[in-house]
């Protein structure tokens, strides 16, 4: 086997592969072998016809698609392991000779990792945000604490509905006086001022106490899911069965030995600041390590194989497909409720693929150009620590980890210690940040009338 290549542009490749003739003749009769039962000669019983016969019945030119197929597979990743390319997907194979007795010479155009030059490294001038753990962000947590253990309890007779409030209800729906689909409920609980309703509807139980009904009227969206009420003006029947409260615990030493392992809240508090503090750290360290990539991604050019891009895709969009199916939610369902497609989605996507496909080439590059290598002890460490995430106590995740998973294991560690190297080589200018808490949460203090 001979094998030529030239470069079509830098991340394209042509080889021409010509396989010697006597390999041709092995491939040919290995496709009669393969072939021979579906080939019928007159004289000879269905499958016992012999090669010469077959070619002189039919031409050789009958055998000729899988003797291809043979050669192909046998002899295209031997083609690529010699001259040492890196594909990244499917090669286009165009036959050039293909003729009994002679030389067998096929070409393959085939997308590989793109040539490109690393920009200068070290120094790289970045920030490093500092995420700064305050008072107000442990109170924050522990609102969190007393909402979780909030109890729900019926208000006394004769109380009013209020925001904030659940109450329990019967609704009935109309449009043009005819009920539609999904306009009627009964026991159903609803937040008043979770917005789980269309319009106003919540707002004009505001004020009705249990045993109370009452018609209101409510107008659908124009952009509403289903189409025989967009736009339309609607009543609803609704009487209320029950109004429920929350009720939230006290913030002392009692509530903290009941929500945790600590006696007091000021242990609590301890142990919330530090917490916070580590997650802080670790986020601190990530957006320095996204700031370090991106700024050796603007001053690295790279033409990225398109292969490469879809593949990003597809990897983004199992991801996103994931954390969908964690809501209890369809990909289908969702593009329903988005009224996007397949086509739709891949394009949402497309940007954020090719940016991180370029930070994998570049980290690739430059895990190759230091010769960083992961021993087989911080493998070791890299398991454990994964499976401590996870509470493994089998230690099944980890002998898993270390076989099936072993390459991303070892992408893992390599990457941590190529953004160490950078990080020490770089000039890091500290900022502090505050963290903004958007969300209000109930607390267990009553407003003084």
């Amino acid at each position: 086997m001979n094998v030529t290549f030239e470069k079509l542009d830098s991340k394209k490749v042509k080889l021409e592969v010509t396989v010697e003739a006597a390999k041709l003749s092995e491939a040919i009769l290995k496709s009669y072998k393969k072939n021979v039962k579906n080939l019928n000669v007159q004289g000879f019983r269905k499958g016992k016809a012999p090669l010469a016969m077959i070619k002189r019945f039919y031409g050789v030119e009958v055998l000729f698609d899988d003797a291809s197929d043979f050669i192909l597979s046998d002899t295209y990743g031997k083609a690529v392991e010699e001259t040492g390319i890196k594909p990244v997907d499917y090669p286009k194979v165009d036959i050039v000779q293909m003729e009994e007795g002679k030389d067998f010479i096929y070409t393959a155009e085939v997308e590989v990792y793109p040539e490109f030059d690393l920009p200068e490294y070290k120094g790289l001038e970045v920030e490093k945000p500092v995420y700064v753990v305050t008072d107000h962000d442990i109170d924050h947590e522990l609102s969190h604490l007393v909402e979780k253990n909030g109890r729900i309890e019926s208000k006394p007779e004769g109380a009013e509905v209020a925001k904030g409030d659940v109450t329990v209800i019967n609704f009935n729906g109309k449009v043009d006086g005819v009920e539609f689909e999904g306009g009627k409920g009964e026991n159903f609980e609803l937040e008043i001022g979770s917005g789980m309703f269309i319009g106003n509807f919540e707002d004009q139980l505001i004020g009705m106490k249990a045993g109370e009904a009452k018609t209101i009227e409510v107008t659908f969206p124009e952009d509403y899911a289903a189409e025989e009420v967009k736009g339309k003006d609607a009543t609803f029947d609704v009487e209320i069965l029950d109004i429920k409260t929350k009720e939230f615990p006290a913030l002392d030493d009692e509530f903290a030995s009941e929500v945790s392992e600590f006696d007091t809240l000021d242990e609590l508090k301890a142990s919330i600041r530090e917490g916070l503090e580590s997650d802080a750290n670790e986020r601190s360290k990530t957006d320095l390590n996204n700031n370090l990539i991106k700024a050796l991604a603007d001053k690295t050019e790279v033409e990225i194989p398109q292969a490469m891009i879809e593949s990003g895709i597809d990897r983004m969009i199992r991801d996103f497909e994931q954390r969908l199916n964690a809501q209890g939610i369809k990909m289908e369902m969702y593009l329903q409720m988005t009224g996007q497609d397949a086509n739709t989605i891949r394009g949402m996507f497309q940007e954020n693929a090719k940016t991180m496909v370029k930070n994998d080439l570049i980290i690739d590059a430059l895990v190759e150009k230091e010769g960083i290598t992961a021993s087989e002890e911080e493998l070791e460490a890299k398991a454990d620590e994964i499976v401590k995430m996870y509470g493994d106590q089998k230690g099944e995740l980890k002998e898993m980890l270390l076989k099936s998973n072993k390459k991303e294991l070892e992408m893992e560690v390599t990457t941590a210690k190529l953004f160490a190297l950078l990080t020490e080589n770089a000039v890091v200018t500290e900022k502090e940040v505050v963290v903004e808490h958007n969300h209000a949460h109930h607390t267990h203090e009553e407003s003084a009338e």
